[in-house]
């Protein structure tokens, strides 16, 4: 990776012998190591024993978890906060649970709709809950910093599986508790 770096920056004009440049391939595959670190990831073993039998049957949300992810199309960063709702079955997460799982999908190049799913499908599928509602807002520098430079643009996703999505009751319950 250091190689190639070391061309994107010749072919920018750039000579990364420079002072300033001399060791930036070395810390751009560091960085994109770290920020593409949920490749790696195994989310059966992040999850791994943090689920509890519960007989609580109450909605339980997380809100306002803090993600950053790059985006597939432009390799630039977004990043905003990820509201997390699910009404337990039987069985619950550790609460850091959801935070890691939103962090092991963000570090990928991403895409702000499959993320809010993929987080919402794993839930779903870890502890088989009632319904699930992810919502997640987000600032994509793509579109702060480039192309049309819209500098208060806010994307906002959202995915509602089972009673989230056939209830409206529990919809707007859940949003309406999410809301600043």
């Amino acid at each position: 990776m250091q190689n190639e770096i070391r061309k994107i920056l010749i072919e920018m004009g750039e000579d990364p012998d420079r002072q300033g440049l001399k060791h930036t391939p070395a810390r751009a595959e560091k960085s994109f190591q770290f920020l593409t670190q949920g490749y790696k990831t195994n989310i059966k073993k992040l999850i791994n024993n943090a689920i509890f039998d519960e007989e609580c049957n109450d909605m339980v949300i997380v809100k306002d978890i803090e993600f950053y992810s790059m985006c597939e199309h432009h390799m630039l960063p977004f990043y905003g906060k990820c509201h997390i709702g699910y009404i337990p079955d039987g069985k619950i997460f550790g609460v850091s649970k959801l935070a890691r799982i939103v962090d092991c999908f963000a570090r990928r190049l991403q895409l702000q709709e499959r993320l809010t799913s993929q987080i919402a499908n794993t839930i779903l599928e870890s502890v088989k809950p009632e319904g699930v509602g992810v919502v997640m807002e987000a600032q994509h520098m793509c579109m702060r910093m480039r192309g049309v430079e819209k500098q208060e643009s806010l994307m906002v996703t959202s995915a509602m599986l089972g009673s989230f999505r056939k209830e409206q009751s529990t919809r707007m319950e859940f949003l309406n508790l999410i809301k600043k």
